[in-house]
């Protein structure tokens, strides 16, 4: 699915949309990314020395897995929990980071996922990511 596609079911947009396509294959989504070099983020993270901030990746991370609870339209899933984070290797202008998510568990209102970020065949974030699927105001 396309940039369009992906915004029908993000609420996120400019600049905090931070996924350009995504496959969904059942409970794994699989989205990526590309580092342009323009981004907000990387303005102040370094000037001299543009490097994706770790938190930056999570968001990254956490929108794909966004993408795997889509089908509750009424909902919209707030990021709640962070476990077991690592990031591994640094994500820099021109890379394409590859995201893959997993739905570990529903419980209630909860969403458990189990995701990571790879780059050219390496990790560079993983970690486990709990969200809170509220209901959407009318």
């Amino acid at each position: 699915m396309d940039i369009e596609a992906v915004k029908k079911i993000l609420p996120h947009r400019a600049p905090m949309l931070l996924i350009d396509e995504v496959e969904m294959d059942g409970a794994v989504s699989v989205a990526s990314y590309t580092v342009k070099g323009d981004e907000f983020f990387l303005r102040g993270h370094f000037p001299d020395n543009p490097v994706v901030p770790g938190v930056i990746l999570c968001e990254m991370m956490a929108q794909s897995a966004c993408l795997l609870i889509n089908g509750e339209t009424d909902f919209t899933p707030y990021l709640t929990g962070m476990d077991k984070i690592r990031v591994k290797k640094t994500a820099r202008p021109g890379d394409k980071i590859i995201f893959k998510t997993e739905l570990l568990k529903a419980k209630g209102i909860f969403r458990f996922i189990k995701g990571e970020g790879v780059i050219n065949g390496e990790i560079c974030v993983s970690g486990e990511l709990s969200f809170a699927l509220i209901k959407n105001k009318k």
